[in-house]
């Protein structure tokens, strides 16, 4: 199987300028936590998910130059494949640190993917953690929105996925199961029913038929957002038909 390490972070917040203060990764069996004193202040939005405050990290080291960037640099230059949930988010964090990922998955997308029919009210980390029951398969006690936490409910919730990605795909072949789940993680995911306003619970292609121009409405807001969001620009271009 390829090389896998299984990765997540926590932010001082969710705007562009934000940084790194907490970062989890766990390959094979070494796992990294480590907390970091950012270049800007932690929101209180963030604390209120996370609950990282200032005095936890005013004696940290910085992220940058630290022997933990130094030694997960040298992992993704080994080609790893990046496991995360959200996974976006995740890499764009890194990459404002200074650092690049070549081959990822994201379970986010994986989820999401295999859920044909969409019967899966959520597809959170801590959702999938709670439906699924993963914490009977986890040895310890884990906090939500904890990085060290997030990882060993990741490691979990990815064994599943590529185990019903498998069965799927009818494929043993774990490189070929890989390689999809790469694919599906680097494209944008299509959306096929909608989870809320006055459409909530009706398919897209129902809708398109009978209100387009709410779907046209849709898509002029989505394409306005600071930050665009890839899956319902690509689902509203697709069932519009536009280019």
């Amino acid at each position: 199987m390829k090389k896998l390490i299984f990765l997540d972070c926590e932010t001082t917040g969710l705007e562009e300028e934000d940084r790194l203060i907490q970062l989890a990764y766990k390959v094979d069996d070494i796992v990294v936590d480590k907390l970091f004193k950012p270049s800007k202040r932690i929101s209180i939005g963030a604390m209120a998910v996370h609950h990282i405050t200032e005095e936890m990290v005013k004696d940290c080291e910085v992220f940058d130059g630290s022997e933990t960037k130094a030694a997960l640099s040298n992992l993704l230059e080994q080609s790893f494949t990046l496991i995360a949930h959200n996974a976006s988010f995740d890499i764009k964090m890194l990459e404002r640190e200074g650092m690049g990922v070549e081959n990822f998955i994201c379970t986010f997308k994986i989820a999401k993917f295999l859920d044909k029919d969409e019967k899966i009210e959520s597809y959170s980390l801590q959702y999938l953690r709670y439906l699924l029951e993963l914490d009977k398969e986890i040895d310890t006690d884990i906090t939500a929105h904890d990085a060290l936490g997030d990882i060993l409910v990741l490691e979990k919730l990815f064994e599943r996925l590529f185990t019903k990605m498998s069965e799927t795909m009818e494929v043993s072949n774990e490189e070929v199961v890989l390689e999809e789940m790469i694919r599906i993680s680097s494209e944008p995911a299509l959306i096929r029913s909608f989870k809320f306003g006055k459409h909530k619970g009706r398919k897209l292609e129902e809708v398109v038929q009978e209100d387009r121009g709410y779907l046209e409405w849709l898509y002029g807001q989505k394409t306005n957002e600071s930050e665009p969001d890839e899956d319902w620009i690509y689902t509203l271009k697709y069932y519009l038909k536009l280019p």
